[in-house]
């Protein structure tokens, strides 16, 4: 029986949803009411990657992915992980030039780090999140 996380995809997801947040608007220099919509945004679509990559499993077996059709290398456990980063990254660019109307936001450079960043912190998760569950409260899934 493969054991399902929920704690550590809430707590995970509000704190790398937050940094999103913060990091990707602080480049663009965002101000205005949209904060709380994209804060929302940002820590609901965290969450949903961090779910597939934190229970590749179950993700697998809920979305039914070995009916998609695709390639055998693409359901490898990792490369899957990395198409998830991938379309992450993807979301948080479209989502910051949705939110500042335009292509391009103020420091790209800075704002490509930002976003790289933040994929590979959900990327490699699986393998942090064990180092960082003795350290954890338990609301965020910390080992009691």
């Amino acid at each position: 029986m493969v054991e399902l996380l929920i704690l550590p995809v809430v707590g995970l997801g509000i704190i790398l949803g937050l940094y999103e947040l913060m990091a990707i608007h602080k480049d663009m220099n965002f101000r205005g009411s949209h904060w709380v919509g994209h804060g929302f945004h940002a820590v609901l679509f965290m969450m949903v990657a961090l779910f597939a990559v934190l229970n590749i499993e179950t993700f697998f077996a809920l979305a039914n992915v070995e009916s998609w059709g695709l390639p055998t290398w693409m359901l490898n456990p990792w490369v899957f992980r990395i198409l998830v980063g991938f379309v992450l990254n993807i979301k948080m660019h479209v989502a910051s030039a949705l939110a500042h109307g335009q292509l391009a936001a103020r420091g790209m450079a800075e704002h490509w780090t930002h976003t790289i960043l933040i994929s590979i912190l959900v990327i490699v998760s699986p393998l942090y999140w064990p180092i960082l569950e003795p350290f954890l409260p338990d609301w965020m899934g910390g080992l009691k």
